[in-house]
C-alpha cells in the first residue's frame, strides 16, 4: 500500500484541472477524484474498498485552487492512514471540511485580494514607465514562484500532513495579507500618478488622493461597502471628465 513517486506526480499534475467539471451540486468534487484518484488505486487495491474511498471525496468541495495541492497531498495523507487502520474513515470528513473552508478563506483574502493585485499593479507600473522586458521578467518570476509554491506545498502536505497545516496556522497569512493590501494602495497612488492628466500640485489631483485616502480608510473600517466605493470612482470620473472638457 505503498505510493509511488511517480503516482504522486500524477495527482499533482491533476489539481491544474481541479475546476473542469466543475458543477452547481459539488462545485469542484469532480476535479478532486480525478485528482486523488491515482494514489487511491494505488492504496486500495480491492474494488469495493476503491469505490468507498472515492465516494469520499464526490461530496462538496470547493477551495482556492492554489491550496488544492497542499489539500489533495494531505488528503492522501490521511488516505494511507485509513487504508492502514490508523484513522477511521469517519474522522476524515470533519478534518476534510474544515482544512477546506479555512484554506479556501485564506486564500481568497492572501492570494486573490492581495498578493495577485500586487503582482498585476507592479506589472502595471513597470509597462507605465516603458519597462517592458522587465515587466515580462516579472510575469515569469511570479508564475514560476507560484508553481513552486504548489509543488512544496503538495510535498509538505503529503510528508507533513496536520503537522504542516498547523504550522500553516502560525505563519498568520491573513495579517500578511493586510500588509499587501496596504502596499497595493501605495502602488494604486503610483499608477495614478503615472496617469493623471493634471499637475502634481493641482487641486483636483489633491482632491483626488484626499478622496481616495478616506474611502480606503472606511473600507478599512467597514464603514462603506464596495458597491458604494465603486459608484463614488464613477461619479469622480464623471465630474472629471466636465470638468476637462
Amino acid at each position: 500500500m505503498k505510493v509511488q513517486i511517480s503516482t504522486l506526480i500524477c495527482c499533482f499534475w491533476r489539481t491544474y484541472f481541479i475546476g473542469a467539471n466543475f458543477n452547481t451540486r459539488g462545485l469542484q468534487n469532480i476535479g478532486l477524484v480525478y485528482a486523488m484518484d491515482p494514489g487511491l488505486r494505488s492504496l486500495y487495491r480491492d474494488s469495493k474498498k476503491l469505490y468507498k474511498a472515492r465516494k469520499r471525496y464526490l461530496e462538496l468541495y470547493n477551495s482556492h485552487p492554489y491550496w488544492t495541492p497542499l489539500l489533495v497531498g494531505y488528503f492522501l495523507f490521511l488516505e494511507t492512514k485509513i487504508a492502514q487502520g490508523l484513522v477511521s474513515p469517519q474522522s476524515l470528513k470533519k478534518v476534510k471540511t474544515t482544512a477546506t473552508n479555512t484554506l479556501s478563506a485564506i486564500g481568497d483574502s492572501f492570494f486573490g485580494g492581495s498578493l495577485l493585485i500586487f503582482w498585476s499593479l507592479v506589472c502595471i507600473i513597470l509597462l507605465l514607465t516603458g519597462l517592458w522586458k522587465l515587466a515580462f521578467l516579472w510575469l515569469i518570476i511570479v508564475m514560476a514562484a507560484i508553481q513552486c509554491f504548489k509543488m512544496a506545498t503538495f510535498w509538505l502536505g503529503w510528508t507533513r500532513g496536520l503537522t504542516f497545516l498547523q504550522k500553516l496556522k502560525h505563519m498568520n497569512l491573513v495579517n500578511w495579507g493586510q500588509r499587501i493590501k496596504i502596499c497595493n494602495a501605495l502602488l494604486l497612488v503610483w499608477i495614478l500618478i503615472e496617469v493623471n492628466p493634471f499637475s502634481m500640485s493641482s487641486p483636483i489631483f489633491l482632491l483626488a488622493l484626499t478622496v481616495l485616502g478616506i474611502m480606503s480608510w472606511c473600507i478599512a473600517q467597514r464603514l462603506i461597502c464596495r458597491e458604494i466605493l465603486i459608484s463614488g470612482i464613477l461619479l469622480a470620473m464623471i465630474v472629471c471628465f466636465f470638468i476637462i472638457h
